[in-house]
């Protein structure tokens, strides 16, 4: 056996304590290569890198630089995909749109109510940095959130059935976010990797921002098995912009799970009969040509209650959102 296989047996006899597993149990050596100047290079794979990390560097140092005098060290972390036996496993579900004022975060927050309806544990983060809304429409106090021993964001929470990440927690009232793409992405990154999500969290809904951008490719890489859902008004103007979004979401090896069709008519009191007020057929035409099923059509209405925007099971929507909510957990 060479020195360089002995190293990386014992490399592999280190536990990572967030699984209480060796490293070669939950194969946490990705890779390893030392080239011409003796720098022995690592890609390990942590359950917990924002807790393990800096501990571990420290095993692996002791073991590689001084116990086999190997002069140089470099060790790059990533995320292990190893799953315990009783691991809850969330489930991420975006809410995209091709265009800004469709209801995207509107269905977004009535989505998770009828999810946390139904008897689950869900959260939501507002990705639409530019554009959060989501403390407005469950009518949450705009202040900082309180963290856990570990550091990690405690959610705000909505009359203890929601629980909503947003931008807005972090900025003050009424002010604009003007970041630059790198500034997006540092957010981005702490809303997936350090939020203190309730262990039984079962489903986490994500508002994304309209059309195809940097936080649509930041998701990708934090939850790749994320499943969509398009937003789009019935106007084919509307339609045609949606489909793009489907279409990029699907490029980069996202299921659509459907296409909601918001605003689509107007009851008429008056007559008895559906004003069709932004046209017709925009979401039958997406739903066509991205393979995908026509969830629903919701209609233009009022929560019974004015001074929120969320619908309860009395109101026609809310049955409706209730009935998109089975719909989609028979297709997960």
């Amino acid at each position: 056996m060479t020195k360089l296989e002995t190293l990386i047996e014992e490399l592999n006899n280190i536990v990572d304590p967030s699984l209480n597993k060796t490293f070669k149990e939950a194969q946490s050596i990705i890779s390893y290569h030392m080239d011409d100047n003796d720098v022995l290079e690592l890609k390990i794979a942590l359950k917990s890198r924002r807790k393990d990390e800096s501990n571990i560097k420290l095993e692996i140092a002791r073991l590689v630089k001084i116990k086999h005098a190997i002069p140089g060290l470099r060790v790059e972390f990533t995320d292990s995909n190893y799953k315990l036996e009783d691991e809850n496993t969330i489930q991420y579900i975006g809410i995209i749109s091709g265009k800004g004022g469709v209801g995207k975060s509107s269905v977004a927050a009535n989505l998770a109510l009828a999810f946390a309806n139904m008897g689950f544990k869900v959260g939501i983060i507002d990705t639409d940095v530019y554009g959060s809304s989501l403390p407005s429409i469950f009518k949450l106090p705009i202040e900082p959130l309180d963290t856990s021993e570990d550091d990690e964001l405690i959610p705000a929470n909505y009359e203890d059935k929601v629980q909503v990440i947003s931008p807005e927690f972090f900025m003050p009232k009424d002010q604009p976010l003007m970041w630059r793409g790198p500034m997006l992405g540092k957010l981005i990154t702490h809303f997936f990797n350090n939020v203190l999500w309730d262990p039984e969290t079962k489903y986490v809904f994500m508002d994304l921002p309209p059309g195809t951008g940097d936080i649509q490719l930041d998701v990708q890489t934090f939850v790749p098995d994320a499943k969509m859902i398009l937003v789009t008004t019935p106007h084919p103007n509307a339609s045609h912009v949606a489909l793009k979004a489907g279409l990029g979401a699907q490029e980069i090896g996202h299921e659509i799970l459907g296409v909601v069709e918001n605003m689509s008519y107007y009851f008429n009191e008056a007559t008895g009969q559906n004003e069709y007020l932004f046209g017709q057929g925009g979401g039958e035409i997406t739903a066509s040509k991205l393979n995908t099923e026509l969830l629903i059509q919701i209609p233009i209405n009022q929560p019974t209650n004015k001074e929120t925007y969320l619908y309860s099971l009395d109101d026609m929507n809310g049955k409706l959102y209730y009935a998109l909510a089975k719909k989609i957990l028979e297709k997960l």
